[in-house]
């Protein structure tokens, strides 16, 4: 019938036609929502200093930005004392299965440390079925955006299972089928994880031909480069390998939780400082993120097994273990991975599903009360069970160095798990916040705008994300105001179940997830799709 029509009309009547359907569309957009945030200082994103100025928001996006006089909205927001800026974006984050899951889909709390976006997939790590880890976030809606990225450890694993070789040029093409298939369905980029298996198993040229597949559609590369330490290759040659990998794909390479662990590379923070820079001096695009703490989290098994042990899988592991030559050798690489990260006090337990008595707890007064050598009492816990811990192993002035580079981004790499459950990292609570009560505001490392920029629109631009990022007309009203003088992370190492504080409105897609200091209870957020040759 419409065809019939369309044959039949005038060119009269076609624009007739066209001019009440844009009329119909004017309609709809002036019945849209609209929020007035009046009198707040905005930070735009850019890294510009704050200025005075409102904010009007129709539907899901910004409308205008600066002095508004007598515009009325349906809603008005008085940020008089309070800073406005675009929603925090994280690069690097673990939620993603948190918030495919009922009880933890409402992401809050990243929105109490005013996120809006986070990454899932990192580290190699994730669903390598987009299209289905897509509808497991929506089943029950979602408090924050979700950004997909295709994990290279997962394709591996699919393919090649946990083995220990180079890929055949058979597998390598199907390997680079699943890359472009997630591309298509909207991934933002590849992640890595080469410290961990199966991803270390992997020569570099791996990486770079799966990075080349992501280049025609815009993507990034991020990696949890092969070694932070003294593990294999050393520290500064694993950032090179990134390094590689954009200068091959021709794609923005991101050094993800960019760090130097332990004290055998303590200090070391300049070199990669010097690396990037030199990179990018060549025309490398090349990018970090980090979050603002001195201890990292992982596993048990990666920080303390030597790579070859842990071939096979878990099983293969066992078996390994129960004989005492092998057995040997392997202890010989835990002694040398515990000295990496500085000693057995340095070691805390944060889940173990095995003995959750033992979460929260240092390995070295555990093996104390066992009257064991550390090492044996971390052998006798892998083989009864997977465990995660804490390890404290960075310097304080590294971390400073690193986040204050112009070209390094905010991350939490944290969890989200249910309240109360294990001894989680602080980070998965308070990284965001962290960063701007003690690097903004106690330490002075970055200043507030240079902190916000690195949590917005470089995020936004290093993967491509052409309307978040920014408070500007056009862009898509994700938006945290929030109280500077109340901003804090309240969760500690030992008793990490505490939500940020000082975020005192959060909007995400134009609706709101936090309204005067409380949440709402919506579910706004959205999984954002890259768009064939990288339009968002």
């Amino acid at each position: 019938l419409i065809l019939k029509m369309k044959t039949d009309m005038t060119g009269r009547a076609l624009t007739l036609l066209a001019s009440l359907i844009l009329l119909a569309m004017t309609n709809v957009a002036a019945q849209e929502r609209t929020i007035l945030i009046r009198n707040g200082r905005v930070l735009d994103g850019s890294g510009n200093p704050w200025v005075y100025a409102d904010v009007l928001i129709r539907g899901d996006r910004i409308e205008a930005v600066g002095k508004l006089g007598n515009v009325q909205a349906d809603e008005v927001i008085d940020a008089q004392g309070l800073y406005v800026t675009p929603g925090f974006i994280d690069t690097h984050s673990h939620a993603g299965p948190g918030l495919a899951s009922p009880g933890l889909s409402h992401g809050e709390p990243l929105l109490a440390m005013g996120l809006t976006t986070i990454f899932a997939n990192p580290d190699g790590g994730g669903s390598t079925d987009l299209a289905n880890q897509r509808s497991e976030f929506l089943e029950d809606g979602l408090g924050v955006n979700v950004a997909q990225l295709v994990g290279h450890g997962s394709v591996r694993r699919q393919i090649m299972g946990s083995a220990d070789r180079h890929a055949t040029a058979d597998e390598l093409e199907r390997m680079k089928a699943i890359v472009r298939d997630g591309m298509e369905e909207g991934a933002w980029g590849l992640s890595s994880g080469t410290f961990y298996v199966p991803g270390n198993y992997a020569p570099p040229e791996e990486i770079e031909e799966l990075a080349k597949e992501v280049a025609p559609f815009g993507g990034s590369y991020t990696s949890h480069y092969r070694d932070e330490s003294t593990y294999s290759v050393g520290l500064i040659a694993a950032v090179d390998e990134v390094i590689n990998v954009g200068r091959v794909a021709g794609i923005p390479a991101v050094l993800t939780h960019v760090k130097a662990l332990g004290p055998f590379v303590w200090g070391y923070g300049e070199a990669i400082v010097q690396r990037v820079e030199r990179a990018r001096a060549e025309g490398v695009q090349v990018f970090a993120d980090q979050y603002p703490y001195t201890a990292s989290a992982t596993g048990r098994e990666p920080a303390l097994l030597p790579r070859w042990s842990q071939s096979g899988g878990r099983d293969s592991l066992l078996v390994r273990m129960a004989d005492p030559e092998t057995m040997a050798r392997i202890r010989e690489g835990m002694v040398e991975g515990l000295a990496r990260r500085g000693g057995a006090d340095r070691i805390q337990f944060r889940r173990y599903r095995v003995d959750e008595s033992i979460e929260g707890r240092l390995l070295s007064d555990l093996a104390e009360e066992r009257g064991q050598d550390p090492i044996d009492t971390a052998i006798d816990l892998i083989r009864a069970g997977s465990v995660s811990i804490v390890s404290y192993n960075m310097s304080d002035a590294d971390v400073e160095t690193l986040m204050a580079q112009p070209w390094t981004m905010t991350s939490s790499d944290g969890d989200l798990v249910p309240m109360g459950e294990g001894v989680p990292h602080p980070r998965t609570y308070g990284a965001f916040a962290r960063k701007i009560r003690l690097y903004v505001k106690e330490k002075g490392t970055v200043t507030l705008s240079q902190a916000v920029r690195s949590m917005t629109s470089m995020p936004a631009q290093v993967f491509g994300m052409q309307d978040r990022g920014m408070i500007r007309p056009g862009m898509i009203a994700d938006v945290a105001v929030f109280d500077l003088d109340k901003v804090r992370d309240v969760a500690e190492f030992t008793d990490p179940h505490h939500y940020s504080e000082g975020m005192v409105h959060v909007l995400v897609n134009g609706e709101a997830a936090i309204k005067d200091g409380t949440f709402t209870g919506a579910r706004p957020g959205r999984v954002l799709q890259k768009r064939s040759r990288g339009i968002s």
